[in-house]
């Protein structure tokens, strides 16, 4: 079983570069709406079983990859399939939601 991984702007091309599907979740420590997201998150992660990959981005952290990918507000959540962006949404998700997107991302 796969943990939610942290990405840095210095590996965070490698990290969605993999194959299939990527959720990333830009987050920071003090933002109320991503600590009530997290569990969230990680329930989906636990229940997709290594089939998607969940990775996290702090914001404060992590400026460059914020900035490349737009995010202007937290908790934001993009979908990378084949390392190539297919969907973006602010707010908290649920994980039927999470599902769904995950399940046919070219549809997006």
């Amino acid at each position: 079983m796969m943990a939610i991984q942290q990405a840095a702007d210095s590996n965070f091309k490698e990290m969605i570069q993999a194959e299939g599907v990527t959720v990333v979740n830009f987050w920071a420590p003090w933002c109320g709406p991503c600590r009530m997201f997290a569990p969230i998150l990680e329930e989906f992660e636990r229940e997709a079983g290594g089939s998607v990959r969940v990775v996290k981005v702090n914001i404060d952290e992590n400026p460059v990859t914020s900035a490349q990918f737009q995010i202007m507000s937290i908790p934001t959540t993009l979908i990378f399939k084949n390392g190539k962006p297919q969907y973006k949404e602010s707010g908290i998700l649920s994980k039927g939601n999470l599902q769904q997107l995950t399940a046919s991302p070219e549809q997006l």
